[in-house]
C-alpha cells in the first residue's frame, strides 16, 4: 500500500489507515482486525483516551504486543474522565496532558507514541501552554510527532501559525467538503490532513438503500444521498461504492491519510484494498459536480 510522509516529519503512513473508535466489544474480534489491517499493508493506526473510556488503547495495545514496529501509532489528549467515568470535560493543561500521556503509554504498552493529537479545542484555550507539553514530550522522547484533531477553522489557523503540527485530523468525505476551503492553507503550511469519516457514517454505501428516509447527512436529505450514491454507481464501473468514497479524500495532496473504521474482518478487508484502485480527474471533478462544497459557518469555533 502507497504509504505518505506526514507533514514535514519523518513519519509516513498508509494511504489507508485504520481508525479504531469502530471497533466492536469482543476483544479476540477486535485484535484481529488489527492483525488483518496490518497484513493488508496499514501502517496507521489510530486511537484514543477517550474511546471506552481507556478500553480502546488497551485492546490497541495487545494487539501491537509484537508488531509494534510495524505501524505509526497515533493517539489523543484532551478530554478528561469524571471520577465516576459517567463522562467527561475539556482540560487541554498542560498538567493534563503530561499526566494523561503517561497513562496512555502504559495501557498502549508502549514506550513512545508516534502521533500524540489533541482530541478537539477552542480559539479560548491556552495554546502557548498546549503547544509547549507537546514540544516538551518530544523533547522527553515521550512522543515522536503532534497534531490536532479540529474542524473548528480559527482553531486550525493559530496552530498553523503558533506549533510544529504535523498533522490535522477533520471530518472529510464526498458529503462533507468543507475541509476543502482550508486544505491548501494547510499544505503551505507543510501540514498534513488525516481524513476521518470517509464513508459519511455508512451514507456513502449500500446502506444507503435500506437505512431510514428520515436520516440525512449534514445539510443532504436521504432523498439526496440517495441520487448522488445511484450516480456514483454508475460512474464505478466494477469498482465497489464505498472505495470510491475512501479514495475521494486522497485525491488532495494535503490528505496524507483517511481512515475508515471497521468492525468486522470482512470490513477491514474491503477498506484496505481502496488502495487498488484509482479516481481520474475527470471522475473527481463529476463526485464534485454532484455533491456540496459547503463551507464552515462558524469561524470563531
Amino acid at each position: 500500500m502507497k504509504e505518505n510522509q506526514l507533514g514535514s516529519s519523518n513519519l509516513y503512513v498508509s494511504e489507508i489507515g485504520l481508525g479504531c473508535m469502530s471497533l466492536g466489544e469482543d476483544e479476540q474480534t477486535s485484535i484481529n482486525i488489527i492483525h488483518r489491517a496490518l497484513e493488508k499493508g496499514t501502517t496507521f493506526v489510530d486511537t484514543a483516551d477517550l474511546y471506552e473510556f481507556g478500553k480502546n488503547e488497551e485492546l490497541v495495545g495487545k494487539a501491537l504486543k509484537g508488531k509494534r514496529d510495524q505501524c505509526v501509532l497515533a493517539t489523543k489528549v484532551g478530554n478528561r474522565w469524571s471520577p465516576d467515568k459517567d463522562g467527561w470535560e475539556w482540560d487541554p493543561s498542560r498538567n493534563y496532558i503530561k499526566h494523561a500521556v503517561k497513562n496512555s503509554l502504559l495501557r498502549l504498552k508502549t514506550d513512545y507514541i508516534d502521533l500524540y493529537q489533541l482530541h478537539g479545542g477552542t480559539i479560548d484555550d491556552p495554546i502557548e501552554e498546549i503547544v509547549d507539553a507537546f514540544e516538551d514530550l518530544k523533547k522527553e522522547g515521550l512522543i515522536r510527532e503532534y497534531g490536532i484533531s479540529s474542524i473548528r477553522p480559527n482553531v486550525i489557523k493559530e496552530y498553523l501559525s503558533r506549533s510544529n503540527i504535523v498533522s490535522i485530523m477533520m471530518q472529510y468525505s464526498l458529503l462533507d467538503r468543507r475541509p476543502e476551503e482550508w486544505l491548501n492553507l494547510i499544505r503551505e503550511n507543510g501540514v498534513s490532513v488525516i481524513a476521518r469519516g470517509p464513508l459519511a457514517k455508512g451514507n456513502l454505501s449500500e446502506r444507503i438503500f435500506a437505512s431510514s428516509p428520515d436520516k440525512g447527512f449534514l445539510d443532504y436529505s436521504h432523498m439526496e444521498i440517495k441520487e448522488i450514491v445511484l450516480k456514483m454507481k454508475d460512474l464505478a464501473n466494477g469498482r465497489s461504492l464505498s472505495h470510491i468514497a475512501i479514495r475521494y479524500p486522497l485525491h488532495h495532496p494535503t490528505v496524507a491519510s483517511t481512515i475508515p473504521g471497521s468492525s468486522k474482518m470482512a470490513q477491514v478487508t474491503s477498506n484496505a484494498a481502496a488502495s487498488t484502485i484509482s479516481l481520474s480527474n475527470d471522475e473527481i471533478h463529476l463526485l464534485q459536480e454532484w455533491t456540496k462544497n459547503s463551507q464552515y459557518k462558524n469561524h470563531r469555533d
